[in-house]
């Protein structure tokens, strides 16, 4: 079987902020490429950070209002009256959380989670930027059609990796929802032959009524010959 990666998914061509790229500079940026967030890097292409909306807004949100109260939380500047920030390094989160091409979506999305991060820069093996990958780019394999799913488990799975006889066990699939029934040889195959259909990309969820000869795993032996 073959996984998606993070290349297959990414954005290729990435709208970019050098550190000197000024806040008024960053929100056009936004608004005529329609993004959310920019990764800031060197001259290398180097990624030093990250620029998004909420960056943008936690600033905003410092400012007086109009009889020069300051109003709410303040996040950023220490005194009142302080200068904003104003450019992209002032504005960017870092250091950059950043994921590699080769990487599968599992991964990815772990990072996303544990990093708590909307989007990752990707960088090549020298460090430099080649693409940015988003939460919803990660759910594009869910797009996928049943009919996909369903010949992806018949060849890859039962065909090429466990070479199960044919029609051993059948598969319907709705909705990304993955319903096996038939029977094997043994009960200890059964385990297997779900985890591979679950790492089939677009599967939403699993259920199986399979029957088996052997109990080989309660009964710890080999079955007869």
């Amino acid at each position: 079987m073959q996984h998606r990666t993070v290349f297959e998914v990414m954005t290729h061509s990435v709208v970019t902020l050098t550190p000197a790229t000024p806040f008024k500079e960053i929100v056009r940026l936004f608004n005529d490429n329609d993004v959310t967030a920019a990764p800031v890097v060197d001259h290398e292409r180097v990624p030093l950070g990250v620029v998004s909306e909420a960056d943008l807004l936690r600033t905003t949100a410092e400012l007086p209002d109009l009889e020069g109260r300051w109003v709410g939380v303040r996040l950023l500047s220490p005194e009142p009256g302080s200068r904003g920030s104003e450019t992209a390094e002032e504005l960017m989160t870092s250091p950059a959380v950043t994921a590699r091409p080769e990487w599968n979506l599992v991964e990815t999305a772990r990072t996303m989670h544990e990093k708590g991060v909307k989007r990752l820069p990707v960088t090549d093996e020298t460090g430099r930027l080649v693409g940015i990958v988003s939460r919803s780019d990660l759910l594009r394999p869910f797009l996928r059609s049943d009919a996909a799913i369903r010949e992806e488990i018949e060849r890859d799975v039962f065909g090429a990796t466990l070479r199960l006889v044919s029609g051993m066990i059948d598969t319907t699939v709705r909705d990304g929802v993955v319903t096996l029934t038939g029977r094997v040889d043994e009960r200890s195959s059964i385990p297997v032959i779900e985890r591979l259909c679950r790492s089939v990309d677009g599967v939403v969820a699993l259920h199986q009524s399979i029957d088996f000869a052997y109990d080989n795993i309660a009964l710890d032996v080999e079955p007869p010959r």
